[in-house]
């Protein structure tokens, strides 16, 4: 029998904390920089965003989004085979975001790990599962996107700080004897790795580099649009 993966339950959750573009432009003239609500909007038909407080991570959120998941899928996390968590705002450095959310739902011995690929890292830890699945390798997967970017926006640029937030979305896959999943294409072109990075990274102790997020919008909407 062909085995396939399908979707049994899906789940969200945005952290309680709501900013408007009235509310952000606020703090941006704070700081000596302008913006406007119909700017945000004409530019990005952006009106609200989401920011997690202090001392909330993206094991947090995803814990949320997971469980809500599992409740629509009708399994226990004890039960789970596989968790991939899709972040590019992990907790920590190590271990993976993957296994401190595992551990807070309960889940012990399934393979737990990170994929970071930013806006891409769902459809790629997606991608995963189900290849898993499909491979008789595991039977029951939760896959999470989860993101704290608040944390690495820059709040003076204007043009990055307004297209940003926090939330997370989770999906619980089953093997299935039924199509579910169909199809996925992913690719990466590592060529235009500085149109949108952070460029920081952590070494001997100490930040190096810009630790913000950094966008080429131009470049990064003509890229999008060719693809």
């Amino acid at each position: 029998m062909k085995i396939y993966s399908r979707i049994t339950g899906t789940g969200s959750y945005l952290p309680p904390r709501r900013l408007t573009n009235a509310d952000l432009v606020a703090e941006l003239a704070v700081q000596g920089i302008e913006s406007s609500d119909e700017w945000i909007v004409e530019r990005t038909g952006i009106r609200a965003r989401h920011f997690a407080d202090a001392g909330v991570f993206s094991s947090d959120l995803a814990l949320v989004a997971s469980s809500n998941a599992l409740q629509a899928a009708g399994v226990d996390a004890k039960d789970l085979d596989l968790i991939i968590v899709a972040t590019s705002t992990p907790d920590i450095v190590f271990p993976s975001t993957a296994c401190i959310l595992q551990n807070k739902l309960g889940n012990h011995g399934a393979p737990a790990f990170d994929v970071q690929a930013v806006c891409c890292g769902f459809i790629y830890a997606l991608t995963l599962a189900d290849a898993m699945i499909r491979t008789g390798a595991v039977k029951k997967a939760l896959v999470v996107g989860a993101e704290v970017f608040s944390r690495i926006l820059d709040f003076k640029d204007r043009t990055t700080c307004v297209l940003f937030g926090d939330g997370a979305g989770a999906v619980v896959l089953e093997a299935s004897s039924t199509p579910g999943i169909l199809a996925t294409d992913i690719h990466a072109d590592g060529q235009h790795a500085d149109i949108l990075c952070v460029p920081g990274h952590v070494c001997g102790g100490q930040i190096l580099g810009d630790p913000l997020l950094r966008m080429d919008g131009q470049a990064v909407f003509k890229l999008a649009v060719g693809v």
